[in-house]
């Protein structure tokens, strides 16, 4: 019989992550969110549907599995990328012999691998400086303005980052209805 290194499982299956080590069974859409190695995630869902919990486990599951990632969570406001924060947090608390995080506050974590995820809002200012992003979650995309999209894509380049939109629709306009449309 093999042995299998149960932290290598569950970093290498964020499904596996979610049921046995949070105790969340994602339905079948957040399964292939989960699953999905695309580089850009396009989310087009409905309100309570689950985009904050399935996007909050990505980023802890990132975070813990991918050391020295940077994840940046924005939204239209600080206190919408707060509550999105705040859903990671609830979530790792849930982890068993969670590691002990040197830094953890209202607005950001950083863990013992060197993974950061910090909550912003939506202002083009407080996105630059950052570089190296392993994952941008942008919540309520089509109302997020379109310099701020603009300023975060280059941040993915050099590290080869993720990001996701997710957002219920906002009229035909914005960076969200572009991307959505567009080839």
């Amino acid at each position: 019989m093999i042995a299998i290194d149960r932290d290598l499982l569950y970093g290498l299956d964020a499904v596996k992550f979610s049921t046995e080590i949070l105790g969340v069974i994602p339905d079948p859409w957040q399964e292939q969110v989960m699953e999905t190695e695309s580089k850009r995630i396009l989310l087009n869902v409905s309100r309570q549907a689950g985009k904050s919990s399935v996007s909050s486990i990505i980023a802890l599951h990132t975070a813990l599995y991918k050391p020295k990632s940077l994840i940046l969570l924005i939204s239209p406001s600080l206190r919408q990328s707060s509550e999105l924060f705040k859903k990671v947090q609830m979530y790792y608390r849930l982890v068993p012999d969670q590691p002990k995080l040197p830094e953890d506050n209202k607005l950001s974590m950083t863990m013992a691998n060197g993974s950061r995820i910090i909550s912003l809002p939506s202002s083009e200012a407080n996105i630059r400086g950052f570089s190296a992003v392993t994952l941008v979650i942008e919540d309520e995309a089509s109302r997020v303005d379109d310099s701020l999209y603009r300023a975060v894509r280059p941040m993915l380049a050099i590290s080869k980052g993720r990001i996701m939109l997710m957002s219920t629709p906002y009229g035909k306009r914005g960076h969200f209805f572009e991307e959505w449309t567009g080839p």
